[in-house]
């Protein structure tokens, strides 16, 4: 008797939906269990970022998992890239981000909207880790509000000349006096038009400026501001067209949210599984903590939300493309659900274990303070809202497919 459709639906994995899936999170657990977490303490304390564990992820593969195999990669889709964000989260946010910013941010960019000679140029040493990427959005007087950039670019003769400020750019500097090495960088080249530019360590006039200390959160990864002072980027270095820009960056922004989302989700785990540790082994009025209404709330709330944001981002994982753009509604709505269920969890395990939860040595103080940039940074809970209405407002049928 042949197989029913039935059965063969039940048996599907949404979040390891094939054995190359199951491959990398197994990798991704070993990896967490016996390199990340050792470190993750430390490295928050300090505020610095940890290069070395950085090429040990190159070395895995986990910093090019959706890159093309041609480059290095290993040609895996958007389910591949939210299975490493969880994993790293749940034990280091911060160390998360840089590889989000690096492999999401710069690399998945430029795999998308890159030529070829920009693409065999960089992307092998992204996806080994050899060289470190990042994103050149924010700027001090502009975050939301992309079209309103103040970063310009103007040709002249076969280069662009740029002028500006770019801040809060994860992965802007190894440390204190070193840049990062290559980023994709918006500005301006007229009216309401936004290029993309590839900028390198080492061209004249780009150089480091305020590195940002005594973040309340992800501490691990580095964040300074870039500073452009005349600096000469060759044509070449543009991406795509002049004009460009814009689709270049809603195009990104949608992979970002969704692996954003996934931080939370890991975020969210770590933190239901140490209260439910705690619960089982701490009394308080002769009986176990668990038994007690109040964390009862607490643990069952987070675990249903945690599970209901799992599978909306896996599904949207799934169903994602990533050379496409036309895909904000879910992206968008994930970040803005995961974002706040992340939260909350480390809220509730911090009430849960009491004085405990607000010492270091418990974790959960250090994930509520990484859990608050994920409502921030890639999209603020409040453009959630806004693109969100505006979307469904416009195709209210989507509500229901």
């Amino acid at each position: 008797m042949s197989e029913s459709p039935g059965a063969s639906f039940r048996e599907f994995d949404l979040f390891v939906p094939t054995p190359e899936h199951a491959l990398l999170a197994q990798t991704l657990h070993q990896f967490v269990a016996r390199e990340v977490e050792p470190q993750a303490a430390a490295h928050d304390r300090s505020e610095s970022f940890n290069l070395a564990l950085f090429h040990r992820a190159g070395e895995l593969g986990l910093l090019s998992v959706t890159l093309p195999e041609e480059y290095g990669g290993a040609g895996l889709d958007a389910s591949a890239a939210v299975l490493v964000c969880e994993a790293l989260a749940s034990s280091d946010p911060g160390f998360a981000l840089a590889v989000l910013a690096h492999s999401v941010l710069f690399a998945q960019n430029l795999a998308v909207n890159g030529n070829e000679l920009q693409k065999k140029h960089f992307l092998p040493d992204a996806a080994s880790g050899a060289k470190i990427g990042g994103l050149c959005m924010t700027e001090p007087a502009v975050g939301t509000d992309v079209l309103a950039l103040r970063t310009r670019a103007v040709q002249s003769g076969e280069d662009y000349v740029l002028d500006g400020v770019k801040t809060f750019i994860t992965n802007g500097g190894i440390d204190e006096h070193t840049l990062g090495d290559v980023f994709i960088v918006y500005a301006t080249t007229g009216p309401e038009r936004i290029s993309s530019f590839l900028v390198e360590k080492g061209m004249a006039g780009f150089r480091l400026g305020q590195k940002w200390k005594d973040k309340l959160g992800m501490r691990a990864s580095f964040t300074a501001e870039l500073v452009f002072e005349g600096v000469r980027v060759p044509l070449s270095h543009r991406l795509g067209q002049e004009g460009e820009g814009t689709l270049h960056m809603m195009r990104n922004l949608e992979v970002e949210r969704l692996t954003l989302a996934a931080m939370s989700l890991g975020i969210a785990q770590r933190c239901i599984e140490v209260m439910i540790r705690y619960a089982n082994e701490r009394k308080s009025f002769g009986k176990p903590l668990r038994e007690h209404g109040q964390i009862q709330r607490y643990i069952a709330e987070s675990f249903a939300e945690y599970r209901a944001a799992r599978t909306y981002v896996y599904d949207t994982a799934r169903r994602m493309d990533l050379r496409a753009t036309g895909q904000r509604i879910d992206a968008d709505a994930t970040k803005l659900f995961a974002s706040q269920v992340g939260k909350r969890a480390a809220d509730h395990a911090i009430q849960v274990l009491g004085g405990y939860g607000y010492m270091g040595e418990y974790v959960v103080e250090r994930l509520w303070r990484d859990a608050k940039l994920l409502e921030i940074g890639g999209g603020t809970l409040e453009a959630h809202h806004k693109n969100l209405a505006k979307d469904l407002a416009r195709d209210p049928a989507r509500v229901r497919r």
